[in-house]
């Protein structure tokens, strides 16, 4: 078993569970992505529910990304972190009153409205403050990501963006709203996507749309194509981040573009997921009727992600050398859906072991609870290793 490499002896300064980053690991990241997506002048904004750590959002704000916010905690987050307004981009299914009022007073950068109800709202209350909002459709393109249901968010029947079908009354009645400005196209079709095919399949579907619309002498300055961008969990210590290169090169060779339009992405996992590790120690070996149990002291309250999705995360013990064992590794949480994996091949362990739970650097930290009354883990960063 090839492990990732973890300054073990600092740890032991440290309470159990917590997370640690690969703070080199997250610039080289950053370098790839931005590298790549300059080659055709393609804008990237920071996913920020992804990983809302205030050293990990200083850390990608020094690359100049923008900031991609599902809500006005996060629009108020990326601020703080030194994001500029002028290129935050607010999605999200539920808008409140108050968040639009702070994205208006914030002056970012563009609403992604998912229906002709928020439309309305945004142009209400934007005309209360006698704002104009810039908005981009969120539109579903009916492309099957071939991903988790639960993480599946551009088919048709779906909660989140405005069907194909509902397009032209919505486009029709636009300019009935004095105080919206129609920039741009929103699109997004699940996230831990691994096929590539998906994402061109998304390029056929947007050219359609584009020229739809274009028919109706409606410019478009944006054509923003969301993320979804999948990582590596089964091998993260040899493939550290996602093919860029490729990636963006699909969106150049099959997206149709009209004079001077400007496209947008919104990275998140891609960027922050191999950088993250949660850290915990092993309090029981329990030896079961036929299979033994590794109990450790992190669990659902720490790393969400396998009990709600069933989510794969490889666990390294890496205290340990010896032969290779099978354990069902589990959490102390009161509910039997605390387990992070069965049947998972470990070096042999024991008490007071170091389990690691890797790449959890996106959706791990930020979706951390304090049920049962825990507290929420601290984290850790390579770069401050040297004490």
């Amino acid at each position: 078993m090839i492990k990732g490499s973890f300054p073990i002896e600092k740890f032991k300064n440290f309470k159990t569970p917590f997370y640690y980053y690969d703070i080199e690991l997250l610039r080289q990241t950053l370098s790839s992505v931005m590298n790549e997506a300059n080659k055709y002048g393609y804008q990237i904004h920071y996913a920020i529910k992804a990983n809302t750590n205030p050293k990990i959002l200083s850390v990608i704000n020094s690359y100049n990304l923008g900031a991609d916010c599902v809500s006005g905690g996060e629009i108020q987050a990326s601020i703080n972190a030194g994001f500029s307004s002028d290129k935050i981009v607010y999605a999200g299914v539920g808008k409140s009153d108050w968040e639009i009022e702070l994205g208006l007073e914030r002056n970012i950068f563009c609403f992604n409205v998912e229906s002709e109800a928020e439309l309305e709202v945004i142009n209400e209350i934007a005309s209360k403050k006698n704002k104009i909002a810039n908005i981009a459709l969120r539109i579903n393109p009916e492309v099957n990501a071939n991903t988790h249901h639960y993480i599946t968010t551009g088919l048709a029947e779906n909660k989140f963006g405005i069907s194909i079908s509902a397009l032209d009354e919505i486009t029709e009645n636009i300019n009935n709203y004095k105080n919206i400005k129609l920039v741009g196209l929103h699109f997004h079709i699940g996230s831990q996507i691994m096929d590539m095919l998906s994402f061109k399949g998304l390029c056929v579907r947007v050219n359609e749309i584009q020229e739809k619309i274009s028919e109706k002498k409606i410019s478009i300055e944006h054509i923003n194509l969301g993320g979804g961008l999948g990582i590596d969990y089964h091998h993260p210590n040899h493939i550290v981040m996602p093919d860029f290169k490729e990636y963006f090169s699909i969106f150049k060779k099959h997206l149709k573009l009209y004079p001077e339009q400007n496209v947008h992405f919104e990275l998140g996992r891609s960027i922050v997921g191999q950088c993250g590790s949660l850290v915990s120690k092993v309090l029981y070996i329990k030896q079961g009727k036929s299979k033994k149990f590794a109990i450790v002291d992190a669990g659902f309250t720490e790393l969400l992600r396998p009990a709600l999705y069933q989510a794969y995360h490889r666990i390294e013990n890496i205290s340990s050398d010896e032969k290779e064992q099978e354990y069902d590794v589990v959490g102390p949480i009161c509910e039997s859906s605390d387990v992070f994996g069965k049947n998972i091949e470990l070096n042999t362990t024991k008490r007071g072991d170091y389990i690691v739970f890797r790449s959890a650097g996106a959706y791990g930290e930020v979706m951390a609870s304090q049920y049962n009354c825990r507290e929420l883990p601290k984290s850790y960063f390579s770069d401050e290793m040297n004490y």
